[in-house]
């Protein structure tokens, strides 16, 4: 069984490989890395990139039992092309959502591109109609943080995102971090409100629709360990 990822940093790959490897042994993984899209996307909008997309998923699927989208800014426009691939196609941050919305009803979207903020919400809300709930959702943007993360200043990028949340957190139901990269901010938040990210539930559920199960792991962190 092999899962392909359609990643928009490098930086992914050993946060997916080093969760498989404690989550799902014997999934291989295959990866595929296009930066293009998200610094398109950022520019001129997810829809912008949707020809791009669509080929880097044909390049993705090719020999997969499915698709990973890890890109929260492009993944709407992954899932929405998923049919011409005949392989089933997610989004990393689905799963999180329907999380979010369960712990609602009032959820802090927090993001460090401006860009991810508006597929994000349309994502829970699509999540809170599937589960017929009513959800208030904010939105957070971190200034200056994704500086930091271009700049390799991780340490910068975390704290940054790790005050935003701890400012947000008493007064929702559940803090949602929109892109993978930020999850290891929720190690870093005060006890209390729930703080979800992506990369663990994600892979999860993917693994799941390439038909591989394996063992519960004996002990699942509060958060994952590790771009939008």
């Amino acid at each position: 069984m092999t899962l392909a990822l359609l990643h928009t940093s490098p930086a992914h790959i050993p946060v997916f490989d080093a969760l498989r490897d404690a989550d799902h042994p014997g999934l291989a993984l295959r990866h595929l890395v296009r930066e293009d899209l998200l610094a398109r996307a950022r520019a001129e909008g997810p829809d912008a990139v949707a020809d791009a997309v669509r080929e880097a998923l044909a390049e993705a699927a090719d020999g997969a039992d499915a698709v990973l989208c890890t890109c929260s800014t492009i993944g709407g426009v992954a899932e929405a092309h998923a049919a011409a691939k005949g392989v089933p196609v997610l989004r990393v941050d689905r799963p999180m959502a329907a999380d979010a919305v369960r712990a609602g009803p009032a959820v802090a979207v927090v993001a460090t591109v401006a860009s991810t903020l508006e597929p994000t919400v349309a994502l829970v809300r699509e999540e809170a109609d599937r589960a017929g709930r009513a959800v208030d959702i904010r939105t957070v943007l971190v200034d200056g943080a994704w500086e930091r993360f271009e700049a390799g200043d991780r340490a910068g990028y975390l704290g940054r995102v790790a005050d935003a949340v701890e400012r947000v957190a008493g007064s929702v139901g559940a803090v949602l971090l929109a892109q993978a990269s930020m999850a290891e901010a929720a190690d870093r938040a005060p006890a209390g409100t729930p703080v979800l990210s992506s990369p663990r539930t994600g892979l999860r559920e993917a693994a799941l629709l390439c038909g591989h199960t394996a063992p519960e792991p004996a002990a699942v962190p509060r958060t994952d360990h590790p771009q939008a």
